[in-house]
């Protein structure tokens, strides 16, 4: 790696607790949206009747994904930077996998087992088999829960940096591939070609690149062309938010999503300035140790938060009042989340960690320094000088010595299916 300084290079490997905060931040965007606006089928009508106050806040949670994606942008290319794609494939099975299987295994259970029928996938043992995949929607197979339509999103942009870790990650490869990137996704924002929505991704590829450029600011500075990729990423990532919003609010209607543009542009804008200052280090003072907790507990969160409402909200909502039924269902979505990490993610990431050492050939130790009289040995015979005669007050005569030496989403209608 050229060209990093030596803050870029501090920063650049080094896990950022900032981005641990952003993670939770987004997971709870997106669990508010679904319990305070999607979930009618779980709370028995329209909740934003329930929850006005919060209803225009919790209709901008749908935009959490987007800042996922952005963040995602950041850390995989901090990821791959000096690592092969071995290496790189092995942390994202590692890292996606294990709390995704039992996400899948619950969700069948959930609903195969109990009474629970909001938000039912219906699917075949064989469909939740193919759900363990994570490739279900290549084989046109529904999503077991909704939310897994962006780790679908995720799996494309993985394929896609994948390219950029065979060619070798470079800095002005980045450039060249975020441009690429960009501009296809700026050209082909309209298509309606399938392709096009598979490899280029163009709703969500503006907050990809985006993180990457902001990832780059901490390696190599705030470069001039990193502002420009990300500038033209925002305005991007703004037109594919308020469109996204806009389609939502007219399959439900602005009563049950009362969101408008306006708020859609600066919450996507304000991603943009926490994402430059993050880069440029202006929260690096967030270093509380929880936020560590926080960032390992939203991935299983984001997994496991709509079967917590399936089965707590229906049980509580004639029970307790709307308000203490939510609190209760995220106190216990986070709960299990929290289990589900010390169970089945963090044992599973320490073994793979344990073995990947022990498969590591053992560094090479340097050899030991050489002393300078042995670097420089002495003549084997001195040259014969003629002996000077005694002086009895010369001085004492010493040796010489050598010198010192990183479809549509269902929930706004209930039904199943699970398209972005």
């Amino acid at each position: 790696m050229t060209g990093a300084g030596s803050r870029g290079t501090v920063r650049g490997s080094g896990r950022l607790a900032e981005l641990d905060l952003l993670r939770f931040v987004a997971a709870l965007a997106v669990l508010s949206f679904h319990y305070f606006i999607a979930f009618a089928s779980v709370w028995g009508e329209r909740p934003a009747k329930l929850f006005p106050a919060i209803s225009t806040l919790s209709g901008l949670g749908i935009l959490g994904v987007e800042l996922f994606f952005m963040i995602s942008g950041f850390v995989i290319l901090m990821s791959i930077w000096g690592r092969g794609l071995g290496a790189f494939a092995l942390s994202r099975l590692v890292r996606l996998f294990p709390a995704y299987w039992v996400s899948v295994a619950v969700t069948a259970a959930l609903y195969g087992l109990t009474g629970a029928t909001a938000l039912d996938p219906k699917l075949s043992p064989a469909e939740y088999g193919v759900n363990l995949t994570m490739l279900q929607r290549a084989f046109g197979v529904y999503d077991a829960t909704g939310v897994y339509w962006s780790l679908w999103a995720e799996l494309r942009f993985y394929v896609l940096i994948s390219i950029l870790v065979i060619a070798g990650v470079t800095l002005n490869r980045c450039l060249v591939f975020m441009g690429v990137w960009l501009l296809a996704a700026g050209l082909l924002s309209g298509s309606d070609q399938a392709w096009v929505d598979l490899v280029v991704m163009p709703k969500y590829a503006p907050y990809f690149v985006g993180g990457m450029a902001f990832f780059l600011m901490t390696r190599f500075g705030p470069r001039l062309v990193l502002w420009c990729l990300a500038g033209i990423s925002a305005g991007l990532a703004v037109s594919a938010a308020m469109e996204r919003v806009a389609g939502r609010i007219g399959l439900v209607g602005y009563a049950a999503m009362p969101v408008p543009p306006w708020a859609v542009a600066a919450t996507v804008i304000g991603f943009y300035v926490l994402m430059a200052l993050v880069a440029l280090g202006l929260l690096r003072r967030l270093r509380w140790r929880g936020l560590v907790t926080l960032g390992v507990l939203t991935y299983p969160l984001y997994l496991f938060h709509t079967a917590a409402a399936v089965l707590i909200v229906p049980a509580l909502r004639d029970v307790l009042p709307p308000w203490l039924t939510a609190l209760v269902t995220v106190a216990a979505a986070m709960a299990f989340s929290y289990l589900v990490y010390r169970v089945a993610e963090r044992p599973v990431q320490e073994f793979v960690r344990a073995r990947t050492r022990r498969a590591a050939p053992p560094p090479v130790p340097a050899p030991p320094p050489v002393p300078v009289a042995q670097a420089f040995p002495a003549p084997a015979t001195a040259p014969a000088f003629p002996a000077a005669p005694p002086v009895a007050s010369a001085a004492p005569a010493f040796p010489p010595g050598p010198p010192p030496n990183p479809r549509p989403d269902p929930w706004a209608t209930g039904e199943k299916a699970s398209l972005p």
